[in-house]
């Protein structure tokens, strides 16, 4: 049986303390939907500590739950040479500054030209656990969304790294620039999201979707547009995008949930939103040690911050003052705690 891209794959996962019913624990640790996890332990995929359990089951602390899941019959994935920045790397782990416009893993309409094709073609060994088509990917970025991305090479790793997210241990921290002003400095938005009803290639609030919290920080205020740090603490499919909208300041040059027009007001290139994945820390799977990486803003994003700040489109190759020997998230205060 293959579900989404997650086929081919023996995951083997260690129930917390506060471990939620089975089939939203799996579907947190496998990244995803509550329905797909709920067909996986219904045709037997999945076991607690060797027994069938019911999708209503809430495995208590140190249990052992196993899913396995058969091949996919999808094509290979081909390795190809495409140069990456890479942030941090070790034996054990990799984390990828990935640039806008790439995607993440292969599927239909993208069998080539994916992270995952570009981290085969580095030749080095990644964790199989997620299958083929998603090797060593511990979490994934919109398309258009660029940053920080952390990738298992080994299957240990991939475990710890998977139990860690599950239990909102990993600290993942997104710059983003959204229409309008919110309605003061610090929000929280916690809303449950699922895939839209009435289009399936959108997400949406869904009374009956996954829960879904994200704390947007405002950093600077500008005419159009207010600078957030988004901070998931879930990590549902196009979350930060999906709030956003829902309280009516959609990403800026997001077209799928409505913030795609005004481009030119802020100088920002066509299919681009403004998304980055900024600031990741997380507990090293071998090591124990903390792990703390962080990201610049892209130069797109960047003459985007001026274009805002002065309210006029800079040209390509114009000055980026105030912002020239500092990065705008620094200037901000993006990476302080207190922020």
């Amino acid at each position: 049986m293959t579900v989404g891209g997650i086929g081919g794959a023996r995951h083997v996962l260690t129930a917390p303390a506060d471990a939620p019913r089975l089939d939203l624990f799996v579907a947190s640790a496998l990244d995803v939907s509550r329905t797909q996890a709920a067909t996986l332990i219904a045709t037997g995929c999945v076991t607690v500590n060797g027994a069938a359990e019911r999708a209503s089951y809430r495995p208590a602390s140190g249990d052992q739950v196993v899913v396995e899941i058969a091949p996919t019959t999808g094509r290979p994935v081909t390795a190809e040479d495409i140069p990456l920045v890479i942030a941090y790397e070790d034996e054990d782990v990799l984390v990828v500054d990935k640039p806008a416009g790439m995607v993440v893993h292969p599927a239909p309409g993208n069998w080539s030209g994916t992270l995952v094709n570009a981290l085969k073609g580095r030749g080095d060994p990644l964790s199989d656990l997620g299958g083929e088509e998603r090797e060593g990917i511990v979490h994934r970025l919109d398309k258009e969304t660029s940053g920080l991305l952390l990738v298992a090479k080994t299957d240990r790793a991939h475990r710890v790294l998977g139990a860690a997210m599950a239990k909102r241990e990993i600290v993942r921290r997104y710059a983003a620039l959204s229409w309008g002003h919110l309605d003061a400095d610090a929000i929280t938005v916690e809303k449950p999201i699922a895939r839209d009803p009435r289009d399936r290639k959108r997400m949406a609030i869904v009374s009956s979707g996954r829960a879904a919290r994200t704390d947007f920080v405002r950093l600077a205020r500008f005419d159009a547009v207010d600078l957030l740090r988004a901070h998931l603490h879930t990590g549902r499919t196009h979350q930060i995008r999906v709030h956003l909208a829902s309280i009516g300041h959609p990403v800026a040059g997001d077209d799928t949930y409505g913030g795609g027009g005004g481009r030119r007001l802020i100088a920002l290139p066509g299919k681009r939103h403004f998304l980055h994945a900024a600031w990741l820390r997380f507990v090293h799977p071998a090591s124990g040690a903390p792990v703390d990486l962080r990201s610049a803003l892209p130069p797109d994003l960047v003459r985007c911050i001026v274009s805002a700040a002065d309210d006029a489109v800079p040209h390509e190759n114009a000055p980026v003052t105030p912002f020239a020997d500092t990065d705008p998230l620094e200037y901000f205060g993006f990476f302080r705690d207190d922020a």
